[in-house]
């Protein structure tokens, strides 16, 4: 390995970010070797790829970097330099078309990451790119030089320029740990605690509950939170409830959830039906029906909605049966459910926290540490699903790579 201890580049983490980051340098002509601790790239990028892949979103420009909150005037250059025609164009370089599908979500026509991953490694390895995996980067020897654990030993990598991609805490066995945090804290990087992002919450559910309907998802509902309100799917899991709606409202309910202790979702079972018509379908006599037969044809309620029914007015102490039809039609379309915690960072699908944005130039450098880059999940941003995600990382490591190069050429 002695041939690879020096390089113009190195590169530190082989997810999107990352590799765009390679990428980009090796255009350039620059010498990159890409370091990652597992024993193959893109491990998280093929868990995203079981899903469909879903790589980004048509919407327009404007909405689209809207949901980026806070961190879209830091991240809006990066991605309108490389936008999601863009990275549809670059796919389509790699034979590997792309579709949006009916949500506007933009798919790989594959439906999977790994036919992309593979014929990117292989263009990456045509331009000269070196790997070298099962290496954890441990931080920096005393000469500077980029150091880390191997399989055979301590080694060390001397580069002109470093583009960090380590990603943020979620997946940690694919590699996302956030072992790189401590590590910039120590060279007086500000770093924001890493925490879940479109991720699960706790509710206490009962056993009865939990036992019959784990699993099961609510489907065509509408969640509400904090002035918020939007339409989707969640899912019971045994601890409490995730899914595609929930994930829209992570941020705010987390935020909520670590300040307070809880928060109160609210939930529309039958957002499509207007009050009044709700009041008078559940007007009509019940007669010797049981009362869940009776709001399945009423209301057109699945059990999972009914058995949530039962079970937050079992916590209120409240008879559904006994409730008057304008009740009863206000609950089923406002069920208060209480929220207890956070699911772990481990099983979040991102994470948000990070390097703070402030703490990067124009060029996606580092201020404190002149010739180191960053980009990806590791910065200090957080999306919902739909494409948000993967196109930050691909968009940020574009960013990275250019901001690099430009700093080669500089200091050559």
């Amino acid at each position: 390995m002695s041939d690879l201890s020096k390089c113009d580049a190195a590169v530190i983490g082989a997810g999107p970010a990352g590799l765009m980051a390679a990428e980009i340098l090796a255009q350039g002509g620059a010498r990159v070797i890409v370091c990652d601790a597992m024993p193959s790239a893109g491990r998280k990028f093929l868990m995203a790829g079981r899903g469909g892949l879903n790589l980004t979103h048509s919407e327009p420009l404007d909405a689209f970097l809207a949901r980026y909150r806070e961190a879209a005037p830091r991240l809006a250059a990066a991605i309108e330099a490389f936008p999601p025609d863009r990275l549809r164009a670059w796919c389509e370089e790699l034979g590997q078309p792309t579709f949006v599908g009916t949500s506007g979500r933009v798919f790989p026509v594959a439906l999977k990451a790994s036919p992309l991953l593979r014929a990117w490694l292989r263009r990456l390895d045509a331009m000269g790119v070196s790997f070298s995996l099962r290496h954890r980067w441990t931080g920096w020897d005393d000469h500077a030089r980029l150091a880390f654990e191997t399989p055979d030993g301590r080694r060390v990598i001397e580069s002109r320029a470093t583009v960090l991609a380590l990603g943020g805490g979620s997946w940690p066995r694919l590699g996302s740990d956030g072992g790189w945090v401590e590590i910039l804290r120590a060279r007086h990087v500000d770093v924001s605690s890493l925490k879940p992002a479109n991720c699960g919450f706790a509710v206490n559910w009962s056993d009865i509950f939990r036992d019959r309907f784990e699993g099961e998802p609510l489907k065509g509902i509408a969640l509400s939170f904090g002035g918020r309100s939007l339409r989707g799917e969640a899912v019971i899991t045994r601890a409490g409830i995730e899914g595609g709606a929930i994930y829209a409202l992570s941020a705010e309910l987390r935020e909520t959830i670590l300040t307070s202790g809880q928060a109160m979702l609210h939930i529309a079972l039958r957002p499509d039906i207007a009050h009044g018509d709700l009041v008078k379908r559940l007007a009509s006599p019940r007669g010797k029906q049981s009362l869940s037969n009776w709001l399945r044809k009423a209301a057109q309620l699945p059990s999972i909605a009914i058995g949530l029914l039962r079970e937050v007015a079992h916590a209120s102490s409240v008879s559904l049966a006994s409730m008057p039809a304008d009740e009863l039609a206000r609950l089923i379309n406002d069920v208060p459910l209480q929220l207890t915690g956070v699911a772990p960072i481990t099983r979040a699908i991102s994470s948000a926290g990070g390097i703070a944005l402030g703490e990067l130039d124009a060029d996606f450098m580092l201020r404190r540490l002149p010739g180191v880059f960053a980009a990806g999940e590791m910065l200090d941003w957080e999306a919902p699903t739909g494409g948000y995600l993967l196109q930050a990382c691909f968009a940020t490591g574009v960013a990275a790579g250019k901001g690099a190069a430009k700093w080669l050429k500089a200091s050559s």
